[in-house]
């Protein structure tokens, strides 16, 4: 798994921890951390389909 997709995870994984305390606690911030979590969500994809592309494409050449 490439290094920037594993950060993102774990950024993912840290903000969505992050929403439910303060959803618990009764604050609205925690849309922003919803919002990050999506965020990082998508620069993990992102970055596991761009490696698989580029291992693909050595490949094949």
């Amino acid at each position: 798994m490439p290094r920037l997709a594993l950060y993102a995870l774990v950024v993912c994984a840290l903000a969505v921890a992050a929403a439910v305390i303060s959803f618990v606690q009764g604050s609205w911030l925690g849309v922003v951390w919803v919002l990050l979590a999506g965020l990082s969500s998508n620069m993990a994809w992102f970055y596991l389909r761009r490696t698989k592309t580029r291992r693909d494409a050595a490949a094949t050449s």
